[in-house]
């Protein structure tokens, strides 16, 4: 099952309902936090064009992000240093810098402590 957590981005879940409540922290967890998703991607299978990476967030995690969508953040995370664009031939491929790395460690140390102190 889907649910429709932006106008353009689809995430499956396993529950059958959801509260408001839920669906925003789906969509602050997900799409509002995409470039940790894509970090993660490019960390597992290496470096890859933006619509591979696209095909893998769905593979991945079950979000159906647009090519636009994928692009933009992409864009914003090369800006960033945070991913860094490479020429092959006549493809271009991203790739995490060890800044990306880092700040994916930083995050994801975030969101552990985070979990753990919500845990009962």
């Amino acid at each position: 099952m889907y649910i429709n957590i932006q106008t353009t981005i689809k995430i499956r879940v396993k529950v059958l309902e959801n509260s408001k409540a839920l669906k925003r922290l789906i969509r602050k967890l997900t799409v509002e936090t995409l470039w940790i998703y894509v970090v993660k991607v490019l960390m597992v299978y290496g470096p890859m064009k933006a619509y591979d990476i696209k095909k893998k967030l769905y593979e991945f995690f079950g979000l159906k992000v647009p090519t636009i969508t994928v692009y933009s953040v992409v864009y914003k995370l090369c800006s960033e240093g945070i991913l860094e664009q490479v020429k092959t031939g006549s493809d271009v491929v991203y790739k995490v810098t060890d800044k990306g790395v880092a700040e994916y460690r930083k995050a994801l140390g975030f969101i552990e402590d985070i979990v753990s102190k919500l845990r009962l």
